[in-house]
């Protein structure tokens, strides 16, 4: 069980105080209780070291432990005390945790409590779940592993590990590891990761949760009430598998499955390894917000394979795999299809780039995060402007020699982490040397520490989305709602997200009456559209809207849709009192990654 040697020398994490620490963990060995009634996880952590001749001491980051005891192990696993302090303490990063080594430790068992604020963890109420039963799950990305784990939490550093945690024995445990798939009476539940991770895909969820087998690898679990839609949604899964593996090589991690969690969750979906998080928000009912899927499982390769060494080079992560979900979307469902999301990106891109500031070094790709929440690096630059590289590069070399060089550093890079600056080198060396004046039109450094989009950045359309033009253009000359609804049947999510950013803002409540009546945006259960809906009915005082947008902001946590939503209501006249009155009911079913960024917006 022992991770690779990394090849790669990778720069100072600015994020972690182990970085710079000689001696590195390899396996980790984790017990852990859960304690739903005072909301704290205890137990200890086994951390086999993988060079203790290194120095003497090993540096974890911890945010909020408290640290009971530290034990050296030698090789026959004999535990000795062991002296140990915290550094100062930053509210982003934490407390370094120094453990003194003896010339024959091997290992060391760390003894800890959760806080019950650990910004990590989760715990609903039943209220708060779709069931009868509590629930608890993780987001450790960016650096929030260390908040519910002593660990060396970055991305340039792996470790393979297992578990045994023990919980209230109606409910089911599961890990970004091999799982159970259904419960026990015990309670007590034991996994195993032998592929290495970095800290950040560490994941733990509890709750009453079932699982349904969609093929040999892929599955889903989720609470009994949500099984069968979630079971219906994805049930392209095995397909999307398969179409990733004949565009970059195997999937190198045996199973595929998907949690589906409450609403509260912070994000669309996290890509743990073996077991993505993912929001039910993309339970629309019509398979139309599966991309995010598509998005996840590319992560398997581009970010849970090959990862990002620090969080200055997210976009290695979070570029590749845009495109790499685009081309899976594509091969499932066509190139008119997969140009529909390219569209809502670009233009999603174009909206960030003016929100940050043209000539921000924000929007770079190589992103100098230091002294900052890596969490501010989250932008679409590094999805968006990297996806958009890759698409330069396709332009520039065509398919065929594109995919060649993705598929052999996927392979060349397997479990390890990489920088911007070696990237740059094995791309040169691999793909835009064996070709003169290559770099040069590809404008390479005007990506990576450049400002904004470059000019040679692709054009990107949509027929599907010229349909949709054209039917705005008809509103615009007089054309009612209801005349246009024939020729709006067969349109997707995306058609329809597309037509209400392209609706002026100047529409009366009146207008938007109509357009209600006609299409039933206010009703509707995607939420995608009525994050694009919502805003026109703040902006036009369209009251009819409002009971549907305070209920979407008590019971939705994705930080995607509820910053564009209080924005806009802080925005009207009366907004910023109905922003801080729903603010105030809705935190507590928030994750502390939606809280630490409405804090500061709404409050």
């Amino acid at each position: 069980m022992t991770p690779p040697s990394p090849s790669v020398a990778l720069p100072a994490d600015p994020h972690s105080a182990a970085s710079g620490s000689p001696v590195r963990v390899q396996h980790l060995a984790l017990a852990l209780t859960v304690d739903f009634d005072h909301h704290t996880l205890a137990g200890s952590a086994t951390w086999q070291l993988a060079n203790p001749e290194a120095g003497s001491e090993v540096v974890f980051d911890t945010r909020d432990l408290t640290i009971e005891a530290v034990e050296r192990l030698d090789a026959a696993g004999h535990p000795t005390p062991a002296d140990f302090f915290l550094g100062a303490a930053s509210a982003t990063l934490g407390q370094a945790l120094h453990v003194a080594l003896a010339l024959d430790t091997t290992a060391l068992r760390i003894h800890y409590r959760t806080a019950p604020t650990a910004a990590a963890l989760q715990w609903l109420a039943p209220a708060q779940t779709a069931g009868t039963q509590p629930f608890l799950f993780t987001q450790s990305q960016a650096i929030l592993a260390r908040t519910w784990l002593p660990c060396q939490d970055s991305p340039g550093i792996r470790f393979t590990y297992e578990a045994s945690v023990r919980v209230p024995p109606h409910l089911l445990a599961l890990m970004s590891a091999e799982n159970p798939q259904q419960r026990n009476d015990s309670g007590a539940y034991h996994f195993r990761m032998t592929q290495p991770i970095p800290a950040y895909l560490m994941a733990l969820a509890v709750g009453d949760l079932e699982f349904a087998q969609l093929s040999h690898r892929t599955g889903i679990y989720a609470e009994p009430a949500t099984l069968p839609t979630a079971t219906h949604e994805f049930a392209d899964l095995e397909k999307m598998v398969a179409a990733a593996e004949q565009l970059y090589g195997p999937y190198r991690w045996e199973q595929y499955d998907l949690l589906v969690l409450p609403p509260s969750f912070p994000f669309g979906g996290m890509e743990n390894p073996r077991l993505t998080f993912v929001t039910p928000t993309i339970l629309a009912g019509d398979r139309s917000l599966t991309s995010l899927i598509a998005h996840e499982l590319a992560h398997s390769w581009s970010g849970n394979l090959v990862t990002n060494g620090t969080w200055n080079d997210f976009w290695l992560n979070e570029g590749f795999t845009v495109y790499f979900e685009r081309r899976i979307m594509e091969h499932l469902y066509g190139r008119e299809y997969a140009d529909m999301l390219q569209v809502l990106g670009r233009d999603a891109l174009h909206h960030t780039i003016a929100e940050i500031g043209a000539g921000s070094p924000d929007t770079h790709l190589r992103l100098q995060l230091a002294g900052r929440d890596p969490d501010e690096g989250l932008t679409e630059i590094t999805y968006e402007k990297g996806c958009s590289l890759l698409l330069a590069l396709e332009a520039l070399v065509g398919r065929p020699r594109l995919d060649t060089f993705i598929k052999e550093y996927f392979a060349r890079f397997s479990f390890q982490a990489m920088d911007t600056a070696t990237f740059l080198d094995y791309l040169r060396t691999e793909l835009l040397n064996k070709e003169p004046g290559l770099e040069g039109r590809l404008q390479l450094s005007d990506w990576v520490d450049g400002p904004g989009l470059p000019a040679n950045a692709p054009a990107i359309a949509s027929h599907r989305f010229a349909a949709v033009d054209q039917a705005l253009a008809q509103l615009q000359s007089g054309t009612s709602p209801a005349e246009l609804q024939p020729g709006t049947s067969e349109w997707s999510s995306h058609e329809w997200v597309h037509f209400l950013h392209g609706l002026p803002p100047t529409l009366s409540a009146g207008e938007l009456a109509q357009l209600d009546a006609a299409f039933e945006f206010t009703t509707s259960g995607n939420a995608e559209i009525l994050t694009a809906w919502f805003p026109h009915t703040l902006l036009a005082g369209y009251a009819a809207a409002d009971e549907a947008l305070e209920n979407f902001l008590r019971h939705v946590g994705r930080r995607k849709f509820l910053v564009p939503l209080y924005r806009a209501l802080l925005a009207t006249p009366d907004g910023p009192a109905r922003a801080r009155k729903i603010y105030a009911e809705a935190r507590p079913n928030y994750h502390s990654v939606a809280t630490g960024t409405l804090d500061a917006l709404v409050v």
